[in-house]
């Protein structure tokens, strides 16, 4: 089983909307609501860019810089604590008792997910691929066929859960079977098994996915 994070096992997606608020703010702006919309499941680059595009920043602003200055707030955001998606805990508690090997598969670096960890459980997974740790991230297969191998199967025996249309291309690029549980956007029922909620799911229906 391979578990995207971000609005997938955790409510972060609302925490990074608050980062994402206050630096346009310290850029003396206002993000767009189609703007952040296209970030969801993005990688931070090219969420940094479409910041800079919708503010209409000049090209000497640094989008690394952006980059930390995002990073540091949510970092501090996640200290607090990050809400669990509904079912979700449930679920991961579930598939740790069958024995089933899990991995989690992230847009997010390493530092932050180090963070997250702390709600989420490190010892939950056998396995973690955050942004920062393959060349090539989501919508590219490489996360996906990455954390398969580390849990030492192939992407065709494995369940990839996600939220975003990124993730969910990823996913499938891969070849994993696609459990697609929308959270901040609607999703492309195409290729994949659509649910409201994770608390539809248990280990017997993920099962089924792949059998």
């Amino acid at each position: 089983m391979l578990f995207d994070m971000d609005g997938t096992l955790v409510d972060s997606e609302k925490v990074w909307s608050v980062g994402l608020t206050e630096l346009a703010t310290h850029y003396g702006g206002v993000l767009s609501a189609q703007a952040r919309h296209a970030m969801v499941g993005s990688n931070m680059t090219d969420s940094m860019r479409l910041l800079h595009a919708d503010l209409g920043l000049p090209a000497s602003v640094s989008t690394d810089a952006s980059v930390g200055w995002l990073e540091a707030r949510v970092k501090e955001l996640f200290h607090g604590g990050i809400e669990w998606r509904p079912g979700a805990k449930e679920l991961l508690a579930a598939l740790r008792s069958e024995g089933v090997p899990l991995a989690l598969v992230t847009a997010t670096h390493r530092h932050l997910v180090d963070v997250a960890l702390l709600t989420i459980g490190a010892d939950n997974f056998d396995a973690v691929v955050a942004g920062d740790e393959v060349d090539r991230t989501k919508p590219h297969p490489m996360p996906y066929l990455t954390a398969a191998r580390l849990v030492g199967a192939t992407a065709a025996q494995c369940v990839a859960v996600e939220d975003s249309p990124n993730g969910v291309l990823s996913a499938r690029a891969a070849g994993c079977a696609v459990l697609a549980v929308p959270c901040e956007v609607a999703l492309d029922p195409t290729g994949v098994t659509l649910v409201d909620s994770l608390l539809d799911v248990d280990v017997a229906y993920l099962r089924k996915l792949i059998a």
